[in-house]
């Protein structure tokens, strides 16, 4: 199937039954490459079937800049690139990214780009008012998807989808049509991720998205490619990559360049791999690796795989798995709300 830019996405049946180790090996699908030479690329974001580019704007950097007419032409920016998928979330920055994306899509912005948001309430009333500042900050009246954020915790499933959990917020704003899409993210263990689809699976929801981290590391350290990303391929749900760069510390660790990060990421079955843009050199960067990126050889995953090898083991570029330097609830509990 073809999308109005001509971009031919890859099938259901093209990822189910096939390993992971081969989709990373193999690359996404020698259909990519038919996407002309620099043009922005887009998928499908799982059954949602909306079309979102497979560069994402991250919302954690925005809020950043000093002078906030920065953090907007930097929004607009992107847009007009051709990126139209927006991340943020209602604790960045105090609340400062969601503002300022909600001034930067002013002026028909909005109506351009498939804009997501995350919520930390577990309980039913914390959730339904971060819910409802997000769409006041935001300058809208829906946010195309929702996420429960920070998913770091194993009691994190239960609260979420026990009675007057976080999720009764969503289904709710959801009917209410203030939110089109639900699903989650976090960072910390694949073994939370995959809990949380079981745990949801028994309350008879299956998420429309899931964020997490994928990198040339993450293959080799506590692997949220080997165990998370099968399960969503076989369940048709939206894979939205982050860490590509592991927060900067991949590339600090001087074995791959950050443009072979991002090109690994999306090799993968990602929809979308969002990429955090503090300034226009950064944000020049993930549209130059959505524009050139191209199925890889098994030889050019391989080689990436050998050199991060050693580096990752221990997870010593993977701070977001080790430490708790990225986790905001854990440092603000109160986002959470109502203790279980």
């Amino acid at each position: 199937m073809s999308d109005r830019h001509g971009n031919r996405d890859l099938t259901r049946r093209e990822f189910i039954g096939v390993t992971l180790g081969t989709l990373c090996a193999a690359g996404v699908s020698d259909s990519l490459a038919a996407t002309p030479a620099g043009e922005m690329q887009y998928r499908t974001l799982g059954r949602t079937g909306e079309k979102v580019s497979i560069a994402g704007l991250g919302g954690a950097h925005i809020g950043q800049q000093r002078n906030e007419n920065d953090s907007i032409r930097l929004i607009r920016t992107a847009v007009d690139r051709g990126i139209n998928f927006l991340d943020n979330c209602w604790d960045y920055h105090g609340g400062a990214s969601e503002v300022r994306m909600g001034k930067a899509l002013r002026d028909g912005y909005r109506n351009r780009v498939f804009l997501m948001s995350k919520i930390d309430g577990r309980d039913k009333k914390t959730a339904a008012s971060q819910i409802d500042e997000s769409l006041r900050r935001l300058q809208t009246d829906h946010i195309d998807l929702m996420q429960h954020h920070e998913i770091i915790r194993m009691d994190d499933p239960e609260r979420i989808f026990g009675a007057g959990g976080a999720q009764e917020a969503m289904i709710e704003a959801q009917k209410a049509g203030k939110i089109r899409f639900i699903g989650f993210t976090g960072h910390k263990s694949p073994e939370h991720h995959l809990k949380m689809l079981r745990v949801g699976e028994q309350h008879g929801f299956t998420p429309d998205t899931v964020q997490l981290p994928l990198n040339v590391m993450d293959a080799h350290f506590s692997s949220f490619e080997k165990k998370v990303l099968p399960e969503l391929v076989k369940r048709d749900i939206g894979v939205i990559g982050m860490k590509s760069i592991g927060g900067g510390y991949i590339f600090q660790s001087r074995t791959v360049a950050p443009i072979d990060c991002l090109h690994y990421a999306m090799n993968l079955p990602t929809s979308v791999v969002v990429a955090g843009c503090d300034r226009m050199e950064i944000l020049e960067q993930a549209v130059r690796a959505a524009r050139t990126f191209k199925p890889m050889s098994r030889e050019e995953v391989a080689s990436l795989l050998r050199r991060t090898a050693q580096a990752a083991r221990a997870g010593e570029w993977e701070k977001y798995k080790t430490s708790e330097r990225f986790d905001g609830t854990v440092h603000h509990p109160e986002w959470l709300g109502k203790p279980a």
